[in-house]
């Protein structure tokens, strides 16, 4: 059995792996969902002062609490941010670190150092104004009908300190640790490119293609659950 610790990304929260939930316990794995402060059951928590130090310490308090060892630490999408933090801080607490169509940091980038210049900027106006990034339409996500729909109803804004907030941690501690890349390449969502062009070109990455688009715990949940449990049973 395994510890596996599932870490949402932007505008999501702990409710977008539900329907990855039941593949992994079936499989007798132990399973903790994090969601970050601000977002999801959390969104009452919402407020200028979150930071991405705060969503790191949101997935430390948690693992620490629950006693995991040698985790498989699950990040998706800005989720990927939060997950090089805290294994940053847990050292051997995390085993290996699975990215989901996630970004993939550089020690003192933030989430919008490899964002296009018009993304930054809409992005920085957006939190100019009102203090959050509020959700995107779920199509750029590559959903469609009732997911689009289930998705577009839970979402909720994204805490505005974390856009710009840099991220230190030690690289080459993090380089010896087993890394996987689940690149959604159908359709495949530009703002993650500069993370699938990063992970080709470095050692030590596994890099695993899925035929669907950037929330495939929502579109293709067994295809992402038969990847993590082939992970967990290493």
């Amino acid at each position: 059995m395994a510890d596996i610790v599932l870490v949402h990304g932007a505008w999501h929260g702990s409710w977008c792996w539900r329907r990855v939930l039941p593949l992994l316990w079936l499989a007798g794995h132990r399973v903790v969902p994090v969601t970050l402060t601000g977002l999801g059951e959390r969104a009452h928590e919402l407020s200028p002062e979150i930071t991405l130090d705060t969503h790191v310490e949101d997935v430390v308090t948690a693992m620490r609490a629950e006693e995991c060892s040698r985790a498989v630490l699950v990040g998706h999408s800005y989720g990927g941010l939060v997950i090089t933090g805290a294994a940053d801080r847990l050292g051997d607490e995390v085993g290996r670190l699975v990215y989901v169509d996630g970004v993939v940091p550089l020690p003192g980038e933030a989430w919008s150092t490899r964002n296009p210049p018009e993304v930054q900027a809409a992005r920085r106006a957006a939190v100019a104004q009102h203090g959050f990034l509020p959700p995107p339409d779920p199509a750029v996500f590559g959903l469609t009908g009732a997911d689009a729909e289930w998705v577009e109803r839970r979402q909720t804004p994204q805490p505005g300190g974390v856009y710009d907030d840099p991220l230190s941690f030690d690289e080459a501690r993090w380089a010896d640790r087993p890394r996987t890349f689940v690149d959604c390449v159908a359709p495949a969502l530009p703002t993650i490119e500069p993370s699938r062009q990063l992970v080709r070109s470095r050692p030590g990455w596994e890099v695993v293609e899925l035929e669907t688009g950037h929330d495939p715990m929502i579109s293709e949940p067994a295809d992402l659950a038969a990847v993590l449990l082939t992970i967990a049973e290493r």
